[in-house]
Formats: structure tokens, sequence, C-alpha cells
């Protein structure tokens, strides 16, 4: 639902059209951005710098989802003061980045992002540098605030708010953008993509998040220029797949991510299984487990992203260890191998960090022995990842009920007494051990248990 006060705005015949070269102004009566809403940290930036003289904006997010009548997470700033001039003002600063040097203002755990006003880099400029994909790979021209505004992502990410007026600064459309509910890049979208192609996961992301339409010449050209991904570090893909799926709108992130072919990009073997898939469990188990996701968002869980990621490469994980199976390894060995094989595959494309590969490693080693369970196995409740492993189960039995029997037994064991305990382990002693099978079904490939401890092949 649109604010009232920006109806209201656009209702005015006498508004200000927002051609090029002119900027729409709100004065503080015409919108709704209130400093109440705004971090106290950021407003003591805004004021320090304007008493030192300069310009200084709230910017981006902070701005939009307040016109949204939304509480952001996250304030930005933007200014015309060098970071070396950011950072003699504030003894709590520091200087990060290479691409484009901002200035952190650390207060606690709170950091408000500074940035300088940028233009448009040229290729005389020594400050402007373009690798031969054409992603810039240096960036720190600066500029005046309309340049600055020109040179963000998209409309509704350049809109100003300043502590000193009060006014609501618009250069490039956004305003309207907000009341059409769409997302619109500024500038020519190959062009801008190509700059970045990082832009198009943005997109997808915001749209999702803020349930805008992808305005058509912006989403036009995501299809076709999707494989750009590859020259994006995967380093910072990693990062990004944070803002993705971590936020609370991962199911439908993931679906836009798919329906603009970027999720191949980014989980090319996961993205083949889906297409492969015989049935719908494989749909089934992801789509559970992004759901269980959003939901422990809504309610400010915490959550790995090593879980989900764990999830994506199950059914990888079966396919090689069913081929590994088939060329005569043991089940042991080939599921082991085959969980360092797809682990190193994905990290050609997002580079998962070692804490979290290993966390990935404990759920996939703890799925046989959660499966096949013996006298021993109330010692698995004492391993770091019993219970993240145990949800994995369980949303595996989602999918496939011939697990429902399993799962409801840890369900059933977690929730007993130490008698309890004791007696449902000491029945397992007493029923016949399962036949070993040459395999299973890819869906479902089971290692044979092992009485070792899962960890030797993190």
């Amino acid at each position: 639902m649109i604010p009232t006060f920006i109806n209201k705005w656009f209702s005015k015949k006498s508004r200000p059209e927002n051609t090029s070269g002119q900027s729409v102004v709100l004065s503080r009566d015409q919108h709704q951005v209130s400093r109440k809403q705004i971090s106290s940290n950021a407003l003591k930036v805004l004021n320090r710098l304007h008493r030192a003289n300069f310009e200084a904006y709230l910017v981006g997010g902070g701005v939009r989802d307040i016109l949204l009548g939304l509480q952001p997470k996250d304030f930005d700033i933007a200014t015309n003061a060098r970071p070396e001039q950011i950072k003699r003002l504030f003894r709590n600063c520091r200087v990060i980045g290479r691409r484009f040097r901002l200035a952190h203002i650390l207060f606690g755990h709170e950091i408000i992002e500074v940035a300088t006003f940028r233009a448009s880099h040229s290729e005389e400029s020594p400050h402007g540098q373009q690798h031969e994909s054409g992603i810039l790979v240096r960036d720190n021209v600066y500029g005046s605030l309309e340049d600055d505004a020109r040179r963000r992502d998209f409309t509704i990410n350049a809109l100003y708010y300043s502590s000193s007026d009060f006014t609501v600064r618009d250069f490039t459309g956004g305003l309207e953008d907000l009341k059409k509910r769409q997302l619109r890049l500024i500038g020519d979208p190959t062009t801008r993509y190509g700059e970045d192609p990082v832009r198009m996961l943005r997109a997808v992301r915001l749209a999702t998040k803020l349930e805008l339409a992808i305005e058509q010449s912006t989403a036009k050209p995501i299809a076709s220029h999707a494989h750009l991904l590859k020259n994006v570090s995967t380093a910072r893909l990693w990062d990004e797949s944070h803002k993705l799926l971590l936020a609370g709108y991962a199911k439908a992130t993931v679906e836009a991510l798919r329906q603009y072919g970027l999720f191949e990009y980014l989980f090319p073997a996961t993205d083949k299984a889906l297409k492969i898939a015989p049935d719908d469990s494989l749909s089934t188990f992801i789509n559970e487990a992004l759901d269980s996701t959003d939901e422990r968002a809504r309610q400010e869980k915490p959550i790995t992203p090593a879980f989900l990621y764990a999830v994506f490469l199950w059914q990888p994980l079966q396919t090689r260890a069913e081929q590994l199976l088939a060329q005569g390894m043991s089940h042991n060995d080939a599921y082991h191998k085959a969980m360092g094989q797809v682990i190193q595959e994905q990290n050609s494309f997002i580079s998962i960090p070692k804490r979290f590969s290993m966390v990935i490693r404990d759920i996939w080693s703890l799925q046989p022995r959660l499966e096949y369970r013996n006298h021993k196995s109330f010692k698995l409740l004492e391993h770091p990842k019993f219970r993240a492993a145990y949800d994995f189960l369980v949303l595996r039995s989602k999918a496939d009920e011939t697990l429902a029997s399993s799962a409801t037994w840890w369900t059933r064991f977690q929730e007993t007494g130490p008698e309890g305990q004791r007696s449902m382990t000491q029945a397992l002693s007493k029923r016949k051990k399962p036949k070993k099978r040459p395999g299973g079904r890819k869906r479902n490939f089971r290692s044979k248990p092992s009485n070792k401890d899962s960890n030797r092949h993190s």
C-alpha cells in the first residue's frame, strides 16, 4: 500500500516535473521522513558533517524504506567530504574498499556507512578503472550531489534526506517509481549490468523484499546477461548470497532467480538437479527448507547459510556418490569423497568459507547415523551439529515418506526422559540389522553407517 503522503503529493497539479537537469524537492510538510525514525548515530554523523561545512544526506534504503512505511535497519550517508576528511572528523572511523572507498563510522555494533559523492568515470580518469569484461574494478571518481544520484543503481535508492533543512531530493524519478510500485535501473540497463553484474541480483532481491515489479527495460536484459555473474568474484557472491537467502524472503527470491536465469550461475549443480528431477520431491525438500529459513528470519532466530547450502547441494551429493559407488568404491568412501568434490565444485561459483563447509559436511555425515539407529545412537545428542542434522532429516522426511519413521523416532527420543531414551535404544539392539543394499534411489543415497567419528573427513 502506498503511503497517503505519496498519493497526495502526486495528486498536486503544481508538482514540478522531474526532467533532465531538474530535481524534485519535497519540503518538510510534503513527506513523512522523520528524525525519530533515523538512528541517533546516523544523525550524529550528519550533524557533525554539517557543522564542518560539508553537505551530507541520508540516502538509499534508509530514505526509501521510511517512504514506504517501513523501519530501515541500515542508514547510509552521502557527502561531499572526502574519505580522508571524514576520518579526521571521526576518531571511530575506518576507511575501507578499493573499488570504491567508503568510510565506516563505528558506534559499538552499529556501523554508519559514509560515501563521498561520486560521478561517472572516464577512460582518462586515474580514479576509474574497468576490467576488460566491462566490470568496474575502481570507481573513486568524485562529483556533485546530482552526479551521485545518477551513479546509483535504482531510482528508489537515489532519494536524499537532509537533516539540516528536512527536505527530500529526487533527481531520477524515484518518487514516481515508488508510486508505481516498480524498480527501475538508472541509465542504460545493458551498460549498468556490464559495469556490475551483481546489480541483477540486487534487482531480484529488492523487488522480492519490497514487493515491487521490475520495470520492463530493467528486467528484459537480465536473462541474456546472467552469464556475466561468472566475472564476479566468488567471495563477493558468497556475501551476496546471504542477502538473497537470509533476509526472510528466500523462497520468493529463489523462484525469481530461477525465473530470470540467474540461479544456474550461482548453484549450477542444484539447478541441473531440479531440471532433471523425475518428480516434485526435490522441489518439495528445497521449498520446505526455504520456508523454514524465512520463518526463522521473521522470528529473528539465528540462521546459518551452511544449512541452506547443505540443502541445495544434497541432491548433487547423492548423484556424485552413486557415480563413485558404481566405480567400485565402498559406501563410506563414495559418500565422503562425493562431499569434498561437490563442495569444491560449488566453490568455483560461490566460495564457501571453511568454517561453513565443515558444518555442511557435519550435517551430511550425520544423516546415515540418524537413519540407521543403534544402541549407541544416544551419543549423537552430544554432537555440536546434532540439531542442524536432525532438522535436515526432518525436512528430508517431508519429501520422502520412507524417512518418516527415523524422523519421528528422533523427535520422540529428544522429548522423552533418560529412562525412556534408555528403553528406546535398548529396543534398537534387539532388532535385526538392515541388509546392505548395492545402492539406493538417487534422491536418497544412504551411506553405510560408520561407528567412527563422522568428523574425520572434515
